[in-house]
């Protein structure tokens, strides 16, 4: 494995927070049947996966 250059590894961390954000909102939502919170995290994921498409080629 190479090393990472310094916005790679800030671009990658952001992704990987907003996807496991979004996971956890998901799962909380779908417990307490509150489709707000699920809305949320459906949404952090579809970002999270935008930024995966755009900024990885």
């Amino acid at each position: 494995m190479t090393a990472m250059w310094g916005p790679d590894r800030h671009v990658r961390r952001t992704m990987l927070a907003l996807g496991t954000a979004g996971l956890a909102l998901i799962c909380v939502g779908t417990i307490l049947d509150a489709l707000w919170l699920l809305g949320i995290g459906v949404w952090a994921v579809i970002v999270a996966m935008l930024i995966e498409l755009v900024y990885r080629p």
